[in-house]
């Protein structure tokens, strides 16, 4: 209490000197094959739902201010090339190396040397590989963080993952038990996960940024949009197509490496041409395929099993529904935000009744767009990320 006649003490003068805010970890993204995404090369035929999202999420987190590097396969781009602030550091030619010899030199040499020349705080790595085994021991010998995020609902079933050896197998596992963190996209497989490795999973889920002002087109077409493999089952998209012949039908995606790959695209695309209301684009860089979603009514998915599409993201940005005959556990009051069917029979006149019921349509497309603003976009998503990141890291 200030005495009688004696003014109060003058507030201290404004300090000069300024408190730096803490520094942001270092991030680099483990993603062998996301450059062609990450830069848009039309060339170079790689695309596929972790490199989407890699590139979406590596990109923000550079935008928010962070130190953000990625490892790539060597497509011919120049070492520690940047773009849109991420510094991507290379590592082997695609087909590098001897048979059998290059599973150690040149891919885990180079490997190796990328990580350790990075040095970042956090490692982050998607899709089941080899790759998760070799981030989880560099990282615990080095004490660095790393994170794994499935990519599959098989990724957590063990034996069953979309990994072709028996080695691979072994040091995805050995990986997916050792690294700090694994974010899951669904409630199926953070259930997976604790029932099969006895581990809590932190639920993420994906994320996209849609261009700006493009609008569903209620005169379009069916659009089929995966990767051209079995156990994406286009040939079920081919039988719903003849028994909707009203309907223009297009389908997008090429085969995966490999001559048995090569021959199962050559069946699926000739029998496609026995069809006269389909089409089949074949391999398409994943910015141009934007432009056959801004020209689809609906996006068909046949999938026998998914993590979580990209395509239903780059739909539902757009408000157009899907159909599909997985189920992402998407709800919206309980109730699924997109048609999930179980057979042909059930996905053809579900389908027939979207293509012409313009009422039901908008009703549909309205329901994806709400969900897709409320779970999937980009701010939200990165946030939750961020928590994971900065968890227990403290940047040098």
């Amino acid at each position: 209490m200030p005495l009688k006649g004696v003014p109060p003490p003058a507030s201290p003068a404004p300090s000069s000197v300024h408190i730096a805010a803490a520094p942001k970890p270092h991030v680099c993204f483990l993603a062998p094959t996301t450059w062609p995404v990450l830069t848009g090369d039309k060339e170079i035929k790689v695309v596929g739902g972790a490199e989407v999202q890699q590139s979406v999420i590596a990109r923000e987190l550079a935008r928010r201010g962070y130190r953000v590097s990625m490892i790539s396969i060597d497509y011919g781009q120049p070492d520690k090339a940047v773009v849109d602030g991420i510094t991507v550091y290379k590592i082997h030619k695609p087909d590098e190396g001897l048979p059998v010899i290059r599973f150690i030199h040149p891919r885990l040499t180079s490997l190796w040397s990328a990580l350790t020349r990075i040095d970042a705080d956090v490692y982050y790595q998607r899709t089941a590989a080899a790759y998760t085994g070799y981030m989880a021991k560099f990282c615990r010998m080095h004490g660095r963080k790393s994170i794994y995020a499935g990519a599959s609902d098989v990724d957590f079933l063990p034996g069953q993952q979309d990994i072709r050896y028996t080695r691979d197998k072994w040091l995805f596992e050995y990986g997916l038990k050792r690294v700090d963190t694994v974010v899951v996209q669904n409630s199926v497989q953070r259930q997976q996960l604790k029932e099969n490795y006895g581990r809590d999973g932190v639920l993420i889920p994906s994320c996209y940024s849609p261009p700006e002002g493009v609008r569903p087109d209620r005169n379009g077409y069916v659009l089929w949009a995966a990767s051209m493999r079995p156990s994406k089952r286009p040939e079920l998209m081919l039988e719903i197509a003849r028994r909707l012949p009203a309907y223009r039908f297009v389908m997008i995606g090429g085969p995966d490496p490999g001559r048995r790959e090569q021959q199962y695209f050559a069946s699926i695309r000739d029998a496609a041409m026995k069809l006269p209301n389909v089409e089949v684009k074949g391999f398409v860089p994943f910015v141009e395929a934007e432009r056959y979603f801004d020209g689809a009514r609906v996006v068909l998915n046949t999938s026998l099993y998914e993590g979580f599409p990209n395509t239903f993201l780059q739909a539902w940005g757009r408000g157009i529904p899907t159909l599909a005959f997985i189920d992402t556990g998407s709800r919206r009051g309980g109730v699924p935000v997109y048609d999930i069917v179980g057979d042909v029979s059930e996905a053809s006149w579900k389908m027939e009744r979207l293509m012409r019921d313009d009422i039901l349509w908008q009703q549909a497309s309205g329901r994806v767009s709400a969900h897709f603003r409320d779970c999937h976009s980009v701010d939200a998503i990165v946030e939750r990320y961020e928590r994971e990141i900065v968890a227990g890291v403290q940047p040098r």
